[in-house]
């Protein structure tokens, strides 16, 4: 169980921090290198213009191209990612995150694959469920500190 949750903070660590290096820097993934936040591209404006869908979206789509939610979202992704692959400030981490998966999940409603749940729900759940099992105590800056990097 120990392994399975660290490789689960990790994984999802790694889920927030991707699309920060790829918004950032336009690797050619999901963001094109002349999109690139560095290249004046701004992250928020494609999905929040264009995805958007169903009773929130009029309100997400305000949103599209404002500098001040691009620098919230990129540190968003940038913080909660580090903190969770480094296993460092787990509760902030846990209650963005899920704060951050769930605006995504409002503003698709009603996802495309399933009327009610989606991947987004999901990850939220696995962070909520990182309050009880305390995967941080596990290969993280913090078991360092303990000098106890043990599974």
């Amino acid at each position: 169980m120990k392994i399975t949750q660290t490789l689960l903070r990790i994984s999802l660590g790694w889920i927030f921090f991707w699309p920060f290096l790829d918004k950032t820097f336009g690797l050619g993934f999901a963001t094109a290198s002349e999109n690139a936040w560095i290249a004046g591209g701004s992250p928020t404006a494609g999905f929040l213009s264009y995805a958007t869908q169903g009773p929130f979206a009029e309100w997400f789509q305000i949103l599209a191209g404002n500098m001040l939610v691009d620098w919230l979202f990129m540190m968003g992704l940038l913080l909660i990612g580090l903190s969770l692959i480094l296993g460092v400030f787990m509760r902030m981490a846990i209650f963005s995150g899920s704060l951050m998966l769930v605006l995504m999940y409002l503003a698709v409603l009603p996802p495309e694959h399933n009327p009610i749940i989606d991947d987004h729900i999901i990850y939220s759940l696995v962070l909520i469920s990182f309050l009880w099992s305390k995967p941080e105590r596990y290969f993280s800056i913090q078991s360092l500190k303990k000098n106890d990097n043990r599974f």
